[in-house]
């Protein structure tokens, strides 16, 4: 058994191979809180909450770090146009991002650090780099001097003379115009912090540099985000991260995006799907089923027909659920271990989207043991899917889902009492063999949403695809 990884740096898929036998050290780029999540934010984290979860079921125990970057350009720019403190926005929208994970039923992380609470590493590293002629003090900023670093662009494969690093208003003093800021001078009225080289504020790659550090030392595994983080922002956290000293990350996997009409999610452009919005008319499961399915490097263009084609595919496994648990009259448990070809679809660059065709497969093989009134190979081939939709963070029966059959129980018996009746006068027309009228009301039934399916034990009712 060896997991294999699309490795970013090396441009094609690596065996993985821990540091530590039998660990995993995982550093994800995490939330800058300046606006509540949209989904394309949560993508990110339902992937490597996926990884996660294989590399856990492969036996590996995982130390995953995922940021809070809490103060930054964008967070200083929405403090003065809603007149509200830096931290409270942070902090509303940290809450929100932290809801919208858990939601999709992401694994808190073993530890999550805000970016305020490290300004000390900070400091730490950036006076290792000033002392090893790396980074230097101009006009109260200290900047990452490009140039000194051999291996700057190796990751993004540019070329050092066509880059242009982003900026914000008081960069000033830059030696070259392609270093970037690691500190920046205090300005009126902003939040600032105590340096040696006066008061002011992390830059948001040193943040992430810093915090790796201490979490995870000076080398570690796997380090992962969007794909839009490469440049700048990953290919400056390794300069400043090997220049200090340090190994930083042995492999790098980056998520493609979700996009609506060929463009990346973003509040900037106006297209973006607030995850609080999406799970008040989609069930949170459903979402983590249509975000999570693609494979994490391919983009996932945004579509109400998508989504409604993913809430029909996952009813179909619930309709099986349901039936299954019905012939065998008990609860049964999720096989010990999964299929070998789902195990080898997710050791092969996490293929989600072939591991997913088994659960559909052996779906299908247990209907027809249904249908064959073979209630044992029924039960086993449940018994299966609940073993690989738990390594997905998909089981219906898991009790992080349980709150969605709590939320609409009411309404469930209110809808069960009407159908019920209308079922009666649909036997009584079978009864009396009115196949016309019977026909018409489970035709009726249908258009309102509804799917009636004859079992031995009688009608039963589910909810369609809307």
């Amino acid at each position: 058994m060896t997991i294999r990884l699309y490795d970013t740096s090396a441009r094609q898929i690596r065996d993985f191979a821990p540091l530590a036998a039998g660990c995993v050290s995982i550093y994800l780029c995490g939330a800058t809180v300046q606006a509540a999540p949209h989904i394309g934010h949560i993508r990110s984290g339902l992937n490597f909450d996926m990884m996660r979860r294989w590399f856990e079921y492969r036996g590996y125990e995982v130390t995953f770090i995922r940021n809070v970057t809490d103060i930054d350009d964008k967070i200083i720019a929405k403090s003065a146009e809603q007149r509200r403190p830096w931290w409270s926005i942070g902090y509303e929208n940290e809450r929100a991002f932290n809801d919208g994970y858990a939601a999709l039923g992401c694994l808190p992380p073993t530890y999550e650090p805000r970016a305020t609470g490290h300004v000390t590493e900070m400091v730490e590293m950036m006076r290792g780099l000033i002392e090893r002629g790396h980074a230097y003090e101009s006009e109260g900023n200290v900047y990452f001097d490009v140039t000194s670093y051999p291996g700057y662009l190796s990751l993004s494969r540019q070329e050092l003379d066509n880059i242009r690093q982003p900026e914000s208003t008081g960069e000033t003093g830059k030696r070259d115009a392609r270093d970037f800021a690691m500190w920046k001078t205090a300005k009126d009225g902003e939040p600032s912090w105590e340096t040696p080289w006066g008061r002011g504020r992390p830059g948001w790659h040193l943040e992430c540099s810093a915090m790796a550090h201490k979490y995870l030392g000076e080398a570690f595994d796997i380090h992962g985000g969007g794909l839009d983080l490469i440049f700048p922002h990953h290919e400056n956290e390794i300069a400043q991260a090997k220049a200090f000293g340090d190994a930083f990350a042995n492999y790098w996997v980056h998520n493609a995006w979700v996009t609506m009409s060929g463009e990346k999610m973003s509040k900037s452009l106006g297209n973006s799907v607030l995850v609080s919005e999406m799970v008040k008319q989609w069930r949170p499961i459903v979402l983590r089923y249509y975000l999570g399915t693609p494979h994490y490097r391919s983009m996932i263009e945004y579509s109400e027909e998508a989504l409604r084609e993913a809430e029909s595919a996952f009813a179909r496994i619930e309709g099986f659920y349901q039936r299954v648990i019905e012939k065998a009259g008990k609860p049964v448990e999720p096989a010990a271990e999964v299929p070998p070809a789902f195990a080898e679809a997710m050791d092969d660059d996490l293929g989600v989207p072939q591991a997913l065709a088994i659960v559909h497969t052996t779906v299908r093989q247990g209907n027809s043991a249904l249908a064959a009134d073979d209630k044992d190979a029924a039960i086993a081939r449940l018994s299966e899917v609940r073993a690989m939709l738990d390594v997905l963070g998909l089981d219906p029966l898991d009790p992080h889902w349980a709150g969605e059959a709590d939320r609409g129980e009411d309404l469930h018996g209110a809808v069960d009492t009407l159908v019920r009746l209308v079922l009666e006068q649909r036997e009584s027309a079978r009864a009396r063999k009115d196949w016309a009228t019977a026909d018409a009301i489970r035709d009726q039934l249908q258009q309102s949403g509804l799917v009636i399916e004859d079992s031995p034990t009688g009608p039963r009712w589910t909810l369609g695809p809307r």
